[in-house]
């Protein structure tokens, strides 16, 4: 379908068939018509705070024909939706903190929902460890490179997430325990740019130098110990 992006594929892939979907800050709306036109679940919310793009999303929804399947909502995150309209969610393309604000501010919505694939644009770490710290655990994940840029995708479910390393939460168990291949280019990536902000602050003695060049060595010997751990068996 036109429109589908690698990454939008890959956060469509998640999806479990036949639930009910909220995509929040559904733009275009091309996941849920993607996912709808493909049978794949069959009926979605598309969502978004936006007005401008609520009305591309609703253009485009009836031109697929699929005004009956598919509701648009304008709101803030899923404050819109009707505890148990949906059986899960979608919220891709955003930033990290707002991906937890969706999720803390629509408590009533999310207590009926059964999944959430998530592809926070930022802070990731910080996601994972508010879904564990919140009584979720991942249970899939995947990667994609893009134009450049990786995104890393999760699907999560109630429950207690195991114990995890420091490595897991910074990049993903299961695309660790897998040896997922885009991961990898993404790990030699970041040792890379470690290095080169390392010779910047060579030659910079004042606090804030010294102290940033400690931080990147940290994630450095994390980087190196990950890659060590898991791509050289």
């Amino acid at each position: 379908m036109a429109g589908m992006s690698k990454r939008l594929l890959t956060v469509a892939g998640l999806v479990s068939p036949g639930i009910r979907l909220a995509d929040v800050g559904t733009d275009h709306g091309y996941v849920p018509i993607y996912l709808v036109k493909k049978g794949i679940i069959t009926s979605a919310v598309a969502i978004d705070i936006g007005k401008g793009p609520l009305l591309r999303a609703e253009e485009h929804i009836r031109q697929e024909g699929l005004e009956g399947r598919i509701r648009t909502c304008l709101s803030d995150g899923l404050l819109g939706l009707e505890p148990g309209e949906t059986d899960g969610m979608v919220a891709a393309g955003m930033g990290g903190g707002l991906v937890i604000h969706i999720l803390s501010e629509g408590r009533k919505q999310v207590e009926k929902m059964k999944e959430f694939i998530l592809q926070p644009q930022s802070e990731i770490r910080r996601v994972r460890e508010y879904l564990r710290d919140a009584g979720y655990r991942v249970v899939q994940e995947d990667m994609v490179r893009e134009d450049g840029k990786f995104y890393p995708v999760m699907k999560a479910v109630r429950g207690r997430e195991e114990d995890l390393t420091e490595a897991e939460l910074e990049f993903g168990k299961f695309l660790l325990r897998e040896g997922h291949p885009v991961l990898r280019e993404y790990l030699e990536r970041e040792e890379r740019l470690c290095h080169k902000v390392l010779e910047e602050l060579e030659n910079q003695d004042t606090e804030r130098a010294v102290r940033r060049a400690g931080e990147i060595r940290r994630r450095l010997a994390l980087l190196k110990e990950t890659v060590s751990r898991y791509y050289q068996r």
